[in-house]
């Protein structure tokens, strides 16, 4: 089992910014590729962004891209997004999910690919 923790949620306005962090067992990182999902009601999950620990690389959604930043700190065991120039349509739950495979063998953006989950963090960003 991987628990994971998100937090960092909030309100915010339009062309605002969040720090995200998802608070993972020790040791968890190389063990596992993770990434960021988010969800609003009636849809499905979206990936937004995955770090490969393997090759340092980081892949983005369309949505997310040149906004977003995924990062790990390997000494705290938390993985982050940041989240720049914030708009209604980011709006959404939040969450953090790990596979037990390499990010390589993986298809980052289906969620499917994922065997963990955390319960996710709030944003609401207001215009």
């Amino acid at each position: 089992q991987v628990q994971l923790a998100e937090s960092g949620g909030g309100s915010v306005q339009t062309g605002g910014s969040l720090r995200l962090s998802c608070a993972a067992p020790a040791d968890t990182f190389r063990r596992v590729c993770m990434g960021w999902f988010r969800q609003v009601p009636g849809k499905e999950r979206e990936a937004v962004a995955l770090y490969y620990t393997g090759s340092l690389s980081t892949y983005y959604s369309d949505s997310a891209r040149g906004r977003f930043t995924i990062s790990q700190d390997n000494y705290n065991n938390t993985l982050y997004l940041e989240m720049n120039k914030l708009s209604p349509e980011d709006s959404a739950m939040y969450y953090c999910a790990a596979a037990l495979r390499p990010c390589w063998q993986m298809r980052w953006e289906d969620s499917h690919e994922y065997n963990f989950w955390g319960r996710g963090t709030q944003v609401t960003v207001s215009s």
